[in-house]
């Protein structure tokens, strides 16, 4: 048996709107087993004394591309799976680096490089995968050149056509999402509007029938499991959520009414706001078309209004950040972009507790609570007041736990 335990801490617990000062957390055997203001002592294990700094829950990012090599997808055509892998392995590092303890992928990321972290082949969060995203033909996953009709595409062949499948039909969709499942998959995601990076569909182009994006829906439920989708505008939001659909990916041109729709769904949305404030400050440079910051632009002027729309409906907010190859830098900076609009409490949240409830894990991860998974972060400052502290790892990080066991630390035991 492992123990570590930690006093004099000030505790955010991934729920509460304050912080408790004076706890004590016990944790065992890679799991939280007490957490008291009554002052604990263990004869066995590592006693951590915070000394007043603050301990609160890994952070979850629930919108991210782990094999999202490069910004422009174009320049992955040439790039081989297995480079594409090992390219991949020090951004997923980095992410852990930064105090995320867990992270779902949302197109690209598979049961292999999942494994290959929980395994410990792979320094790096706890990952979530739902294999390929699914796209229409003409839809935001197709990146065909216009002289290319072929279907039958190698997915394997290349980085470039890894993280996204063409799919279509209710049968046929059907058959491919009951594979992924087969293989372990956690979620399922469709491309149900047009995006961003995508060459030839419009951001307001709704993707897929109602019925194909159900059929998906229907399997993924018979696991136990979900579905969500990429949708920027109301219309395949409203489109999507008819369907089934749990979890909205982005949202940015949502209307009130809208968003009232998916609240009565008791479904999610996940913001993405980081990928396109800072890839609209450096995408021109870094090669994207003229058509895609076009688009960019576009999404980005409407982020902040979207997250007080989904707030004022009582949307239950998410936290993503969807940062692609070299933008990964900026993943904590969406802190800083949310709490503009709303209080650093309720973006914590977004990134601990409902973020859990995302990935069905509620009550194990993104709380500090008996039974739980000890996933925690020991951090200098308040962040309720100021969301800098997380913004700013290397100056306020002081200690990440993962499944109990100590990734980083510079604090010496007592």
């Amino acid at each position: 048996m492992t123990t570590t335990l930690f006093i004099n801490a000030t505790l955010f617990d991934g729920v509460s709107d304050e912080l408790r000062e004076g706890v004590s957390v016990l944790v065992e055997d890679g799991r939280i087993k007490e957490v008291t203001t009554e002052r604990l002592t263990s004869s066995d294990g590592v006693t951590y004394d915070l000394k007043g700094r603050t301990l609160m829950p890994g952070l979850i990012d629930c919108h991210a591309h782990v094999f999202a090599i490069n910004l422009v997808a174009e320049r992955n055509r040439d790039i081989a799976v297995t480079e594409m892998t090992a390219r991949a392995v020090p951004r997923i590092r980095k992410m852990l680096d930064r105090g995320f303890t867990s992270v779902r992928d949302v197109a690209g990321g598979d049961v292999g490089i999942r494994n290959g972290v929980a395994k410990g082949f792979i320094p790096g969060p706890r990952l979530f995968v739902g294999g390929p995203g699914l796209s229409q033909i003409g839809g935001h996953g197709d990146h065909r050149s216009l002289t290319d009709d072929r279907l039958d595409i190698d997915v394997n062949a290349s980085a470039f056509n890894f993280d996204c499948h063409i799919v279509e039909g209710e049968q046929a969709l059907r058959s491919h999402v009951r594979n992924e499942l087969r293989k372990g998959a956690d979620h399922i995601k469709v491309l149900a509007s047009g995006g961003v990076g995508s060459p030839t569909d419009a951001i307001d182009q709704i993707q897929y029938s109602e019925g194909e994006i159900r059929a998906v829906v229907e399997e993924a439920e018979v696991r136990g499991k979900y579905v969500c989708a990429h949708a920027y505008e109301s219309k395949a939001i409203a489109h999507s959520i008819r369907a089934g659909v749990r979890t909205i990916e982005h949202a940015n041109l949502i209307d009130a009414e809208t968003a009232k729709m998916v609240a009565d769904a008791n479904a999610f949305i996940v913001p993405t706001l980081v990928a396109y404030e800072v890839t609209a400050e450096h995408g021109q440079e870094l090669g994207l078309s003229p058509y895609v910051m076009e688009k960019l632009n576009y999404v980005n002027e409407s982020g902040l209004k979207m997250l007080g729309l989904a707030s004022d409906a009582g949307v239950r907010l998410g936290f993503g950040t969807d940062l692609m190859g070299e933008m990964e830098f900026a993943q904590l900076q969406e802190f800083t972009i949310r709490a503009r609009v709303q209080r650093p409490v309720d973006v914590l949240r977004s990134a601990t507790s409902v973020n859990a409830e995302i990935v069905q894990k509620e009550g194990e991860l993104g709380v500090i609570a008996p039974g739980a998974i000890a996933d925690i972060l020991v951090v200098d400052g308040n962040p309720l007041e100021d969301m800098a502290i997380i913004a700013e790892p290397e100056k306020n990080l002081r200690m990440i736990m993962k499944d109990g066991a100590i990734y980083k630390t510079d604090l010496a035991a007592a």
